[in-house]
């Protein structure tokens, strides 16, 4: 059955990136070090990331492969990863959350608002998973307006002490279900239900 998966790395002190984050500097300063579980090790902003999950890691990202229908990102995630050198890294519709006007970029698709947004990769998707890779503010509305039902945190084991936090200026409660977690040198993987209201107050 088709559901909204969230999925985004943090550091131990909660950081999704480090400080100065942006184009040349996607995941800001220090924030290498949260995707060296996607990258199977160590690398730097100087070269181009060679390296492919192994392990643990791999076994992470084939098992959110297999039924991943459609991809939401946000804006400040697209021009932070430099538009991913113009090719959409999925092999999936890839819809980026955008006010902004764009020139059509082939493997992309630029939609008003996350609602919009939604409702095309649901309709996109068909029977498979929509995945919501943030940043952080994407996530953060998604689970205010209850669109999300997993969300996947992965925890690298570094404390980056600044930057942009997942939960920044969140005041809404909501109740969550350990379902998972996997754990390699480099991450730890931990799934969770998103409580619906209603079953959070049963």
């Amino acid at each position: 059955m088709s559901k909204v998966v969230a999925s985004i790395t943090t550091s131990l002190d909660g950081y999704i990136t480090g400080p100065h984050d942006g184009p040349g500097c996607g995941l800001g300063e220090g924030g290498e070090r949260l995707h060296y579980w996607v990258f199977g090790g160590p690398w730097t902003y100087e070269e181009e990331p060679r390296g492919e999950a192994t392990g643990v890691d791999k076994a992470y990202l084939d098992g959110a492969m297999v039924n991943l229908g459609a991809v939401i990102g946000g804006r400040n995630t697209y021009d932070a990863a430099e538009k991913w050198g113009g090719t959409n890294p999925w092999p999936v519709p890839f819809f980026i959350v955008t006010h902004r006007n764009d020139e059509p970029a082939e493997g992309f698709t630029f939609v008003g608002d996350l609602n919009e947004a939604f409702a095309r990769a649901r309709d996109a998707a068909g029977d498979k998973d929509v995945s919501l890779m943030g940043g952080a503010d994407v996530i953060r509305q998604a689970l205010r307006s209850g669109q999300v039902e997993q969300l996947n945190i992965e925890i690298a084991p570094v404390v980056l002490g600044g930057g942009k936090r997942l939960f920044e200026g969140f005041e809404t409660s909501i109740g969550l279900e350990h379902i998972g977690v996997m754990q390699s040198p480099f991450a730890t993987h931990i799934q969770y239900r998103v409580l619906r209201e209603e079953a959070a107050d049963a």
